[in-house]
């Protein structure tokens, strides 16, 4: 069968989703495997944080996982599509078609196009709707609304937080990185899930940062207090499988006990969490101890947060961060007595836009950085690499170190998604950050008399904190942004690395669309098959500011024969962001701390202090054009 066959067939599941009823497949007409899923109702707002939720979706997984071809995995997946919950649906059909080995090389199509209700304003539907019916004739494209004004500072924000491909992003690495994944069944690894589970959100919320220092506001403050009052927030947005909105938060709310889960309940995770910390070791369930060392203290403790189905002892560290993200989406109606839908909060694909998840995140981060104080600081030996020595590295865009930064338009298909009752296609145009095409130039010295194989690790991060005094390396290193790690042989004497700024190992190259896709254009079916996760590349680069916002990049090579674990001519499977997303069903490729050398407390005073030779620190200058 080709792939191009192949879509032909698993297209249509994730269509019109927004548009079913709520008319199920009688148990007699069901294939028997199917017999007990669909508890979860239509139209409810499915969550994989929620512990019912996960649940029957991780019991469907297992079920469309192990049928027994191609053939009969469509028959089962189009007999659920007729049973279970949509959102359930489409989680699960996704994590299926990423991990099953005869659909290696399909795409998934994108989440914006299969549920735009969670990307566009339902102001900006309400619309489209309207248009579509007035013009039936046409194609439609409509302007998307604005959710608030400057009234609210976070406003500022808001071309971040509710930006359509960083909130399929986070979609799409919750279905690479499914919470309750059983190697055992699947035979395939996660490797490191729960570290990189804390250094991709320990990422996003330094990200986060930049973007509120270069809009004039402070550094966030980390959800600390589980009394505390929060601020409000309206997402405006409208799910189409319930006709419910998805709740708003009025200011001064607290979180409070819901059915499944107590404040109470929360607060003494933390503490054991923190206490296992401090013993630099974690009680598993069978009574032994394992310890919090440097090698897998932060895989251990990434399973303990998250609540994976690696985590050792869930019965006794319950589960701090899914039940954050519920308890925060429901603390309007704790105990459903109003039947309101949650807030954003409870889907990976629409969290991002509260303001909420980077504080709460940052809260988890803290955590993190607690368990990062208990190691020793990097020694000299530990970051030199001897006779390697980075000249100098330098930004080459339109000016030297100078890059520009602007508003670009773009345009999402409602048409998948939403039945307009038409053949035509209906858009939704709106605009997101872009930044312009650069490259980094950096000059290095292989002073050992015979070819190298290196690391080159890229950060960014702002030189002054909000008051405009220089930031110290301890304050700097948990602002810094990964921009690329890649790969190359030095030849002895003096090397000139050009690499891309499109070629980042952070980043997604391209989103295929329902259309792309349809016509055969998407990824290919090869050993590198594209996996639809990674960050967005329009997103790579903070907005920076109309005079010029000052950043540091930071530079270091270190040898990549001690860095990979599987060699130096190992193929990695989805290379496209391998950062964030890891390398599918193989070790993660670097043996080194994810985000190191900035993953461990300094106690240098200026950064001259910390630089080895084959380090280098340039400034550079980040301008937004509007």
């Amino acid at each position: 069968m080709t792939v191009k066959e192949m879509y032909d067939r698993i297209l249509p599941l994730f269509e019109k989703l927004t548009s079913l009823t709520r008319l199920q497949l009688p148990v007699e007409e069901r294939d028997p495997r199917l017999a007990h899923v669909g508890r979860l109702p239509r139209g409810t707002l499915f969550s994989c944080f929620h512990e019912k939720h996960l649940a029957e979706a991780t019991e469907l997984f297992e079920i469309l996982f192990a049928a027994n071809d191609f053939d009969d995995f469509i028959k089962l997946a189009t007999q659920a599509r007729n049973i279970v919950n949509e959102g359930l649906f489409v989680y699960v059909l996704s994590v299926a078609v990423v991990h099953r080995d005869d659909c290696r090389g399909i795409t998934l199509p994108p989440i914006q196009e299969v549920f735009p209700d969670r990307f566009v304003p339902a102001e900006t539907i309400n619309l489209a709707i309207k248009e579509s019916k007035n013009h039936p004739d046409i194609d439609i494209e409509v302007e998307i609304q604005q959710t608030g004004n400057i009234m609210e500072p976070e406003y500022k924000l808001a071309y971040f937080r509710e930006d359509i491909a960083t909130n399929a992003h986070h979609w799409y690495w919750h279905v690479v990185y499914p919470a309750n994944w059983d190697e055992g069944l699947t035979g395939k690894v996660k490797d490191r899930k729960g570290e990189l589970f804390y250094y991709m959100h320990q990422q996003m919320c330094a990200r986060y940062d930049c973007e509120r220092l270069s809009n004039g506001l402070n550094r966030m403050i980390p959800f600390h207090n589980f009394e505390e009052k929060l601020e409000g927030y309206a997402p405006h947005l409208t799910s189409l499988v319930s006709g419910l909105h998805y709740a708003s938060r009025p200011t001064g709310f607290s979180l409070r006990d819901l059915p499944d889960v107590d404040v109470q309940d929360m607060e003494r995770w933390r503490e054991r969490i923190l206490e296992a910390i401090d013993l630099q070791h974690v009680h598993a369930a069978d009574g032994s101890e394992l310890a919090l060392d440097e090698a897998n203290g932060a895989n251990i403790l990434g399973t303990l947060i998250e609540a994976s189905s690696s985590s050792p002892n869930k019965a006794f560290y319950g589960s701090l961060h899914n039940w954050g993200h519920v308890m925060m989406a429901r603390m309007h109606d704790p105990d459903g007595r109003f039947q309101e839908n949650p807030g954003v909060m409870s889907d990976t694909s629409t969290s991002l836009r509260d303001p909420i998840f980077y504080r709460w995140h940052r809260f988890v981060d803290n955590i993190f950085q607690q368990y990062k104080a208990t190691l020793h600081q990097y020694t000299k030996e530990q970051l030199s690499f001897a006779g390697i020595k980075i000249l100098s590295t330098q930004v080459n865009a339109k000016q030297a170190n100078v890059v520009t930064t602007y508003l670009k338009e773009d345009r999402l298909d409602l048409s998948h998604g939403i039945n307009f009752g038409t053949g035509h296609k209906v858009y939704v145009k709106y605009h997101h950050l872009e930044h312009e095409p650069f490259s980094l130039i950096i000059n290095v010295e292989n002073n050992t008399g015979a070819a190298k194989h290196a690391t080159l690790r890229v950060f960014l991060g702002p030189k002054y904190d909000e008051l405009g005094n220089r930031l110290a390396p301890d304050e700097q290193r948990r602002l810094m942004i990964e921009l690329d790690k890649f790969h190359k042989e030095l030849a002895p004497g003096k090397n000139v690395i050009n690499r891309n700024a499109a070629e980042s190992n952070v980043t997604l190259s391209h989103t295929y669309t329902f259309d792309e896709l349809r016509s055969g254009e998407g990824g290919p079916a090869d050993a590198n098959e594209y996996c639809s996760c990674g960050w967005p590349e329009h997103m790579l680069l903070p907005k920076g500011t109309h005079k010029g916002m000052e950043y540091e990049l930071f530079v270091m090579a270190t040898d990549y024969t001690q860095d990979n674990p599987d060699g130096a001519n190992v193929k990695t499977t989805c290379a496209d962001a391998v950062s964030y997303c890891g390398a599918k069903d193989q070790k993660y490729p670097d043996l080194k701390p994810m985000g190191f050398p900035f993953d461990r407390p300094v106690s240098a005073r200026t950064a001259e202090e910390l630089l080895t030779e084959n380090m280098s620190l340039t400034d550079v200058l980040i301008k937004y054009v509007g």
